[in-house]
């Protein structure tokens, strides 16, 4: 997966909080019975409805490398429908398709 320049400039300019931070991640996702790919898929789910249009794309990548179908990332999409709105799926469709639908990306 290639790794976004503003989070390799973060690398760089906070290693030690970078490590912390991934050392974090790590624990949580050891932390529970939940798989890689139903991991990411909650993690579309929770990013869309905080808004965080950066960590769809992000979510939406991992989850694709974990084998997750892209049905079934729009399935989550779907799901937050009936509590954040018809805006806010929208939006959300949008966010997934920025990199379901990217030229360069070889379907599974």
């Amino acid at each position: 997966m290639k790794i976004p320049k503003r989070y390799q400039n973060f690398l760089k300019e906070h290693p030690a909080v970078a490590s912390a931070y991934e050392a974090l991640g790590t624990s949580v996702h050891s932390a529970g019975p939940l798989d890689a790919k139903t991991r990411e898929l909650v993690k579309i789910g929770i990013s869309i409805g905080a808004r965080m249009e950066g960590a769809v794309h992000s979510h939406v990548r991992k989850a694709l490398e974990n084998g997750a179908r892209e049905d079934e990332i729009r399935h989550v999409a779907l799901l937050t429908l009936p509590t954040l709105g018809f805006p806010s799926i929208m939006a959300s469709l949008s966010w997934l398709e920025d990199v379901l639908k990217k030229p360069q990306r070889k379907k599974k």
